[in-house]
């Protein structure tokens, strides 16, 4: 049997995202600094030599609780899933006639603007690359992933990068620590093309992602936080009042500046410190136990963590069911 491959595909938070103008191909230009997360899904990935691609989903950590079962979206198996998609582009375009067999361990809620789909599809991309003995760059890869998804060509950054275009532009930048923060997400899940459909370009905001970034590499949190912000967050808190009354449950528990990550409908909040995202963390959770809100996801993580990029670390794995060897960076 062939070895199989563990990957890790993290989360992204978007601690700014400006949406600059909308182009003549339908898709918006957007400018946003892009930071991975510690929280991710898994993927096993194994050759197969009669050209099919198969992929398995099952939850594991939060979505796999009984309080977080409202987050365990339905996640499709078949072409309409990113991470078959992906497959299937790389080994049409390399002319392979060899297939996988994929397992997606689903700890990213999906749904939430959290870049779960496109880390996944991203990571398969490199793992398939190496199962198939491919010698792709990630470059090749990223380009390749642009056609899947507008976020995947991040996924191969493995830092924290301002993203341009409408994501396919990926200027990493040094030097964002890698502070808490706390992330939360309702079980009320939002449309993206609904969310940009609602929003009104500002090319006011071009610059802020490389500031913000400036000004966190500089220690400068306090000065850092009014350059955190999101242009999708007024048209979600319209269409999702979760989202609205999450935004308030998270001030209400002590984050400062809680924003909207993506087009929603997860919010997070950075914190100084792990235990301040601990805190807030716990607050939240003490809020839906006594029956004020349900915010089935609540989790406290660190961002721009070196080694927490998808794409950084494929593992050969002897034993497809190791989770140990899926433990990276």
């Amino acid at each position: 049997m062939a070895p199989g491959l563990v990957i890790r595909a993290p989360a992204k938070l978007n601690l700014s995202l400006a949406v600059l103008a909308r182009r003549p191909d339908g898709f918006h230009e957007i400018e946003s600094l892009m930071v991975p997360v510690t929280l991710h899904d898994t993927l096993r990935v194994r050759r197969r030599d009669d050209g099919a691609i198969t992929l398995a989903v099952r939850y594991a950590g939060r979505l796999a609780s009984a309080d977080g079962r409202g987050l365990a979206r339905d996640v499709p198996v078949d072409d309409s899933n990113l991470v078959v998609r992906a497959a299937r582009a790389l080994r049409d375009r390399a002319g392979m006639a060899a297939g996988l067999d994929i397992e997606l361990v689903k700890e990213i809620p999906s749904g939430a603007g959290l870049g779960g789909g496109s880390s996944d599809a991203a990571a398969v991309l490199l793992a398939a690359a190496r199962a198939w003995g491919l010698d792709w760059s990630r470059d090749d890869l990223a380009a390749l992933g642009a056609g899947i998804g507008s976020d995947v060509p991040w996924f191969f950054t493995a830092a924290a990068a301002v993203v341009r275009g409408r994501g396919e532009c990926v200027t990493p930048v040094a030097g964002v620590p890698p502070l808490a923060a706390v992330i939360a997400c309702p079980a009320t899940g939002l449309s993206t093309a609904a969310v940009y459909a609602a929003c009104t370009p500002d090319a006011t905001r071009r610059g802020d992602a490389e500031r913000l970034a400036a000004t966190l590499a500089a220690g400068d949190l306090p000065a850092a936080m009014p350059l955190m912000h999101n242009a999708l967050e007024t048209p979600a808190r319209r269409l999702c009042g979760d989202v609205d009354r999450l935004l308030t449950a998270l001030a209400r528990a002590g984050a400062v500046a809680p924003r909207l990550t993506g087009s929603g409908s997860a919010c997070f909040a950075v914190c100084r410190t792990a235990a301040e995202a601990r805190g807030i963390a716990a607050r939240l959770a003490a809020e839906r136990s006594a029956g004020r809100a349900a915010w089935p996801g609540v989790f406290a993580v660190r961002l721009a963590l070196p080694g927490a990029a998808a794409c950084r670390d494929a593992l050969p794995a002897e034993d497809w069911s190791l989770e140990s060897r899926a433990v990276v960076g």
